[in-house]
């Protein structure tokens, strides 16, 4: 699975709503409303010819791919978030963050896309995507595309595999850093989501743990807090 795009947050449980069916093997597009988003993977080895579907939001995409490795990113979010608690990863809110970033010379880590960074994010943040528009144009990065296409969404994105590189490069692994996104998720257990909520931030502070930084913290409520509280802002526009 490697393929990610933000959707709406009207969809009910994760369920198959894209299904291609290449030659070599078929694959299914799901949608992850614990993190919003849209994953494209590889299911099972099969030899189909184009059928009919009877749910009306199910497609199926003639075409060869090939199946790719799971990455760490792509691993079930039961397992990230008990890395997370193990490793002592704690959720601020939008003022405790400002607070640490002024007085206890926290490093904001801003994981959303470039254009988003740019329209408005915290004094000092960096900025470092988690996911990018997919590049390549490979028969299985084809696929991708017109399995986002379907849902009218013509700028689909992967995962970015310079990620971690491109952290190690602008941030030290014993920095005090707070990760956030723009929804940000949570760690904490709700009647209705009893393992929290995945989000880019905590995906990405998942991978930061993993490959040895032991100061990570995560904005809770996301930037999207921060603009409602109405905390500093620069913009790049």
């Amino acid at each position: 699975m490697a393929a990610f795009a933000p959707l709406p947050l009207t969809s009910p449980s994760l369920h198959p709503v894209v299904q291609f069916s290449p030659l070599v093997f078929s694959s299914k597009v799901l949608y992850d409303p614990s993190s919003h988003c849209l994953t494209v993977g590889s299911i099972r080895h099969a030899r189909q010819k184009f059928t009919s579907q009877t749910n009306p939001r199910s497609l199926i995409i003639l075409g060869a791919a090939t199946k790719r490795a799971k990455t760490p990113a792509e691993e079930d979010w039961k397992v990230k978030r008990e890395l997370l608690l193990q490793k002592r990863v704690r959720s601020v809110d939008a003022n405790e963050a400002l607070r640490l970033q002024k007085e206890n010379n926290f490093v904001i880590l801003d994981v959303r896309p470039e254009a988003e960074f740019k329209e408005g994010h915290p004094p000092g943040a960096i900025n470092v995507q988690i996911y990018r528009l997919i590049k390549e144009w490979t028969a299985w990065d084809i696929a991708r595309r017109a399995a986002f296409a379907f849902f009218g969404i013509f700028s689909g994105t992967e995962e970015n595999p310079e990620f971690l590189q491109s952290v190690e490069s602008k941030i030290a692994k014993d920095a005090k850093i707070i990760v956030a996104c723009s929804s940000g998720g949570t760690m904490k257990p709700t009647q209705n989501l009893p393992e929290g909520q995945q989000s880019r931030s905590l995906i990405a502070a998942y991978l930061l743990v993993l490959n040895g930084y032991t100061n990570v913290f995560h904005l809770e409520g996301g930037l999207y807090n921060w603009f409602k509280e109405g905390l500093p802002v620069d913009s790049e526009e």
